[in-house]
């Protein structure tokens, strides 16, 4: 289906009649949420920056404009020109000239060069040869998925226009009945930690909102099947909150059965989620296990995915704009504010939040135009669930680490690879540089290189001062000499363990699986070693039989010592955690403004949603629900 000649022509009518006379449009369409204008007068739409925006606004439409073919320089003028304009400190590393559409791909180390103040250098180069530019960052650590990421959308770039087309057409399109409901549907998360997935419904549209597994309870899988999901190819569109897999898991799943629309998030979330699923794969192989889906499908949802910025109002339905703000969780977590109808009704996705700022990010956004109800994470919302303080609980990692060290021992610390491992990273570095604990070598095992130099791939979502450091190479924290790669594999981990104190960081950091098995067999026995967790231990994990107290642990048939009796240390310190803790969920909806009437608590446990509900509405006089997997709420 292709937009119809009379919608093509009011659009261009409308385009014309908004854009001074001596700018001439060509053509316009609908590429996903974005509008793009075609032009034979580029240089023209560039001398003033005020022209684009001021569009925007009046068409209420995220707008590229590209030049209509034949109106640009030759590539090889134009790179001369771009190398000219561009200051040399920009580090220029590549450039990429994209005919069909008119664009030029600038990889730069320093892309706020390439752009300028106010987008004037990019102007500059529109200007002068024509050709619009996209500029993309070098990342200060070489990562292998930024890298594939990029090259594989740069392969099917022409395909994937046509997707974008396809779903232009679907979000622009007129809904067809008036919005005067919108329904939850629960698909997984409810009163557990794990499998996040939810259905919106309007009248016109079928949104999912993640689709995740469940740690630690192997086909515990979201609900897909029910009618109210199924089937799945006539889902419109999905929206993925962040990439840890309980949230991202069975993603791919949906393209495997029938799905082959888009997926919303951040761009670091999709180069985290290829990451996640892809090493989620691997495991279930190494463990004997059937993937339940293939790489093949990991593809096709990177491919999928159109990525949003924060504080972005993108149409993703006829009758539905996403707004996506900072939910400090986790790199590109999102709480995802939904706008439904033309003005009829605000539901708001909280995804996993930190409400306080960390080392690394600034804390969740929390402040929207109208948010009528919201579906709040619980994972720590039992009336105890307080975290110890930052400071504290640095110290007592220092300690810990200290004490361990000066017996000759190893602190060996599960980490997830993407959020706690580069915080501690962060307090580890400053510790040693400042002489809180003795410099040692901290091993990183695991995917937790790779997501690290993802962190330094978007090195603007991440806390102000640290983008900073990131951006000087000098002072680029993760760099330091400390940090190194597990990459020599079990003989490597044999040396390690034998060898002096250090630290390492391992996956997974719940213990499920992966190379944190290797050091339980080969530390665990010691007492001078310790084992130190510093986040969530769901229920039905290994991480969490040990922190309760079991030291006879099974190690699933790896090598001679199924059964292993920990004899090492075993230290817990909270404060490290992703999540908010409970004043942090409660502070987050105090200060809400507006405050939601309705609040369904879910991604916690039986007792931590209920205890944060009832608080909810005790203190702050909001409706709140516990639901059940399976229910459906309607709004308002």
């Amino acid at each position: 289906m292709s937009m119809s000649d009379h919608d093509n022509s009011a659009l261009h009518d409308r385009v014309t009649a908004e854009v001074p006379t001596e700018l001439d449009v060509t053509d316009v369409q609908y590429e996903g949420p974005d509008l793009v204008i075609y032009t034979n007068t580029p240089r023209e739409f560039a001398k003033d920056g005020e022209i684009l925006s001021t569009l925007a606004r009046t068409l209420r439409k995220r707008i590229t404009i590209r030049p209509a073919p034949g109106t640009q320089s030759s590539p090889s003028e134009a790179e001369t020109k771009i190398r000219e304009i561009v200051p040399d400190d920009a580090g220029i590393q590549t450039l990429e000239f994209h005919s069909t559409v008119g664009e030029v791909l600038i990889e730069a180390k320093k892309p706020g060069l390439v752009i300028g103040s106010y987008g004037k250098t990019l102007r500059k180069i529109t200007q002068e040869v024509g050709w619009n530019p996209e500029v993309i960052r070098t990342p200060p650590i070489e990562s292998s998925t930024v890298d594939n990421v990029r090259n594989f959308l740069t392969q099917e770039r022409d395909e994937r226009r046509e997707f974008l087309e396809r779903v232009g057409e679907q979000i622009h399109g007129e809904p067809t009945k008036d919005v005067d409901w919108v329904r939850v549907t629960t698909l997984g998360c409810c009163r557990e930690v794990g499998r996040a997935s939810f259905i919106v419904h309007t009248p016109n549209t079928k949104i999912l909102v993640d689709c995740g597994d469940k740690p630690g309870a192997e086909g515990e899988v979201p609900y897909l099947h029910v009618p109210e999901a199924a089937p799945l190819n006539s889902i419109d569109a999905v929206v993925l909150t962040h990439a840890h897999l309980d949230h991202s898991a069975l993603l791919p799943l949906l393209f495997k059965y029938g799905y082959d629309g888009p997926i919303y998030t951040t761009e670091p979330t999709r180069d985290l989620m290829g990451l996640l699923t892809l090493d989620y794969l691997s495991v279930a192989s190494k463990e004997g296990r059937t993937p339940p889906y293939s790489s093949e499908q990991v593809r096709k949802a990177i491919k999928r995915t159109i990525p949003i910025e924060y504080g972005d109002v993108t149409d993703i339905a006829p009758d539905v704009k996403l707004t996506m703000h900072n939910a400090g969780h986790i790199l590109g977590s999102a709480v995802s504010h939904f706008h439904i109808g033309n003005g009829f009704y605000n539901l708001v996705f909280s995804g996993d939040i930190h409400y306080e700022p960390t080392r690394l990010f600034n804390g969740a956004v929390n402040d929207f135009p109208r948010a009528e109800a919201m579906v709040m994470e619980s994972t720590y919302g039992r009336r105890n669930d307080y975290q110890t303080d930052t400071d504290e609980s640095e110290a007592r990692v220092h300690d810990i680490i200290r004490e361990t060290h000066d017996q000759g021992g190893t602190t060996v610390i599960p980490a997830f690879a993407v959020g706690r491992s580069q915080e501690l990273m962060l307090v580890l570095e400053e510790a040693m540089r400042e002489g809180e604990i003795p410099t040692m070598p901290i091993y990183l095992d695991g995917m937790i290189r790779e997501a690290t130099a993802i962190h330094t791939a978007y090195p603007e979502y991440l806390r102000d001062g640290l983008r900073q450091r990131i951006l000087h190479e000098d002072e680029n924290p993760f760099l330091a000499d400390q940090f190194q790669q597990v990459d020599g594999g079990q003989e490597m981990r044999e040396e390690i363990a034998s060898g002096d104190p250090c630290v390492i960081l391992s996956t997974s950091g719940m213990v499920t699986g992966g190379p944190i098995m290797s050091w339980l067999e080969l530390l665990g026995p010691d007492t001078d070693n310790t084992l130190l967790f510093v986040g969530y231990q769901a229920e039905g994990t290994l991480g969490r039989r040990i922190e309760s107290g079991r030291t006879e642990v099974s190690l699933n048939g790896r090598g001679n010592a199924d059964r292993l009796t920990l004899a090492c240390r075993i230290e817990s310190v909270s404060g490290f955690s992703g999540h908010a803790d409970r004043a942090g969920l409660e502070q987050f909806v105090e200060e809400m403004n507006p405050r939601p009437e309705t609040i369904l608590c879910v991604h916690g446990d039986d007792q931590a949603t209920d205890q944060l509900s009832s608080a909810l509405y005790q203190n702050y006089n909001v409706r709140t629900y516990q639901p059940k997997n399976l229910e459906t709420f309607r709004f308002p």
